[in-house]
């Protein structure tokens, strides 16, 4: 495998980036240390220089532009200064917030024999100290050195060979680094992983399908919980009060042929609650038992406080692939309210302790059965956003049915293990929206359409706006309060990552990845 290093002269001196301050990101919102800019995963920005009275004046300041013909999916960070991005495959560069400007890159290309369903994607770094962290798609978890993106450590997570391979950011916490993994179509057994920071040594593993005696592997026929897959492959949450990982488990393998693997097969498509010290599962829910449509539950879980019928609850907030949307009690996983927010024709509604009421006849058919959503969901990984200063939830969503269809189920290591697959509906297009919800109902309190299908994630800011982008290249800002439309910017490329924003020499910035490249925006007089 080849790795070389690019670098750039006059680096500025990095800062570290230890624990307290991932702790207390909220209090430095002119950087975004994490995935999702804190533990909490709100996606929300402190950040007030740009406004809804002034977001007309937004124009470019300049862009990177990546090497590859593969499209950006990663959130960059950004610390004192310095932007780390992601780029496919696990390339990491880092860049100068003020020009754009290369200060080192760390470039790694693929062995062959590297597996995997849907591009070399890669969703971003994780930073702890003096070091970034990047998992890579051959199934690496790699530390760096902040300062020159040297080699620290390289760690063999699995086999890439059998479909294993890494495409969320790693989480850090305290000295550990956790990481999911992806491969859920070559019927993998999934698992979240923890690392020590300083040597790459794994701390703990969390298997997401059990082995047999164990709890849930009664949910599993035979021994299909072998090939069960349950794979973990967006970055979750963490609540240090509670010492929580709240991560959450795609669908269950084979994708759409159920037959093979009767019972509600668990822990697929739930939301895990870990012992952040040892990966002991703590609570868990599940969303969709004995899912037979892909609906992972791998979106990003919020956590933020919500009134439940007239209750203060310490909550998760969830928007699901199945086009349901939850409210849990985050210290002991308890259903406390739900409702669908998009186009769903699989369930009545979810009885009191949340589990859905499924309409029969609604599973593949070997003669395709028409349901909604697809395959892709009511939202997918792209990731929603809270804004304490709305008190609203703002999720990407997306309308579009198929026809699912059963297939034969027989795993072979290394190949796809489907059991079916999909047909669009004749002459329909997809539908796309931004919708705002109440995060104690999900009721929903205004929405934006989109061009087509939403894939890109939100951001939500102190100046009231909401930013997004669409599949058509437009990166625009909204309303935060009424979804109405402020200003927006044609990159060119289509848009399918999460926005951020952060301060340049004090001055805000919001960034967005479009098609291969970095975009930086700031106001202009």
């Amino acid at each position: 495998m080849k790795r070389f290093l690019i670098f750039a002269i006059a680096l500025p001196l990095a800062a570290q980036v230890p624990f307290d301050r991932l702790r207390q990101a909220d209090s430095e919102p002119g950087n975004w240390l994490m995935y999702s800019g804190n533990y909490s995963s709100q996606r929300y920005s402190a950040l007030d220089q740009i406004t809804a009275e002034n977001a007309g004046g937004l124009r470019p300041v300049w862009t990177y532009q990546v090497r590859t013909t593969e499209r950006i999916e990663a959130s960059p960070l950004v610390a004192d200064g310095v932007m780390y991005v992601s780029e496919p495959g696990g390339s990491v560069t880092a860049l100068d917030v003020v020009t754009g400007r290369v200060l080192w890159k760390y470039r790694r290309e693929m062995p062959r024999g590297v597996r995997g369903c849907c591009g070399e994607v890669n969703r971003g770094v994780a930073l702890l100290n003096d070091m970034v962290y990047v998992g890579t798609f051959d199934a690496h978890l790699v530390a760096l050195d902040m300062k020159s993106g040297i080699v620290r450590w390289d760690a063999v997570v699995a086999d890439p060979k059998l479909g294993h391979s890494i495409t969320a950011a790693p989480l850090a916490i305290r000295d550990k680094i956790v990481v999911g993994i992806a491969g859920g179509e070559y019927g993998i057994r999934g698992f979240v992983d923890a690392y020590d920071a300083k040597t790459g040594r794994r701390a703990w593993r969390f298997w997401t399908v059990p082995a047999a005696g164990e709890p849930g592997s009664e949910t599993w026929k035979g021994d299909s919980a072998k090939t069960g897959a349950a794979t973990t492959w967006v970055t979750g949450s963490y609540d240090p009060e509670l010492n929580l990982v709240l991560w959450g488990t795609g669908n269950p393998g084979p994708d759409w042929n159920g037959d093979v693997r009767a019972g509600d097969n668990l822990y697929s498509d739930c939301l895990l609650a870990l012992d952040a010290d040892t990966g002991k599962l703590k609570w868990y829910f599940q969303f969709t038992p004995h899912d037979t449509h892909d609906w992972d539950s791998t979106e990003v879980p919020v956590l933020a406080d919500a009134v439940v019928r007239g209750e203060k609850h310490k909550a998760v907030l969830f928007g699901n692939r199945n086009a349901f949307y939850y409210v849990l009690d985050r210290t002991t996983g308890k259903f406390l309210a739900g409702r669908d927010y998009a186009k769903q024709t699989w369930a009545k509604g979810l009885d009191d302790s949340g589990r859905p009421i499924v309409i029969p006849n609604t599973a593949p058919t070997t003669e395709g059965n028409k349901v909604y959503p697809d395959v892709g969901g009511g939202t997918n990984w792209f990731s929603p956003s809270y804004s304490p200063a709305t008190n609203l939830f703002y999720v990407p969503v997306r309308e579009v049915g198929g026809i699912f269809l059963k297939g034969d189920a027989e795993y072979k290591p290394g190949a796809q293990f489907n059991g079916g697959g999909l047909r669009p509906i004749d002459g329909e297009e997809s539908k796309g929206f931004i919708r705002a919800l109440n995060p104690g109902t999900g009721e929903m309190k205004w929405e934006f359409q989109l061009a087509s299908e939403a894939q890109a994630g939100v951001l939500t800011t102190a100046g009231n706006l909401l930013f997004a982008g669409s599949n058509e290249g437009d990166f625009f800002a909204l309303d935060a309060q009424t979804g109405r439309p402020l200003w927006h910017y044609q990159t060119g490329a289509g848009i399918f990552a999460n926005p951020i924003s952060y301060l340049s020499n004090g001055k805000q910035q919001v960034a967005i990845a479009a098609g291969n490249s970095i975009f930086a925006f700031a106001l202009q007089p």
